[in-house]
């Protein structure tokens, strides 16, 4: 599928608000409340997006830290990684799991209330994990802007 100017404005709207009407869209995008609609339903059917989602503010709920944790097993293998995969998903603290390549095994974004909190969650929970071995923290000072999901390539971004 290719995407002109006007898919991506609309994405971009969507990506701000997913719960902006066809009409909103529309006005915007200098199309009528239908042709708007036939767009989104195209994009969605295409599978360039999918479903909506509701961002919560984590200092809101009272959790002020966020951590990143680069995490390295101490064994590999197939069945050490599904393991812990499955044992830290569990943890209602961490937010994201990520498996990556490079100096860690694993990258975790995991939410405290303070940092008392945090590493109480890092020793009772996280080190506790089968296959956790080395563990690095970086804890997130300040988030200026979350990426969307058009990449560079769009036309108007860049």
């Amino acid at each position: 599928m290719t995407l002109d100017y006007t898919d991506f404005a609309i994405l971009r709207m969507l990506a701000q608000d997913a719960g902006q009407g066809a009409g909103a869209i529309g006005r915007a995008c200098g199309l009528s409340q239908p042709a708007a609609w036939r767009r989104i339903k195209r994009l969605r059917e295409a599978g360039v997006f999918g479903g909506q989602r509701l961002v919560l503010d984590a200092a809101g709920l009272g959790f002020g830290v966020t951590v990143f944790l680069g995490v390295k097993l101490a064994t590999k293998g197939r069945v050490s990684l599904d393991d812990f995969e499955r044992a830290v998903s569990a943890i209602p603290e961490v937010q994201t799991v990520e498996h990556v390549l490079g100096l860690y095994d694993y990258r975790l974004r995991v939410v405290a209330r303070d940092l008392p909190d945090f590493e109480r969650v890092l020793r009772r929970r996280i080190m506790t994990l089968p296959g956790a071995g080395e563990v690095e923290a970086n804890v997130l000072l300040s988030e200026e802007r979350r990426p969307g999901p058009l990449g560079v390539g769009a036309p108007g971004v860049g």
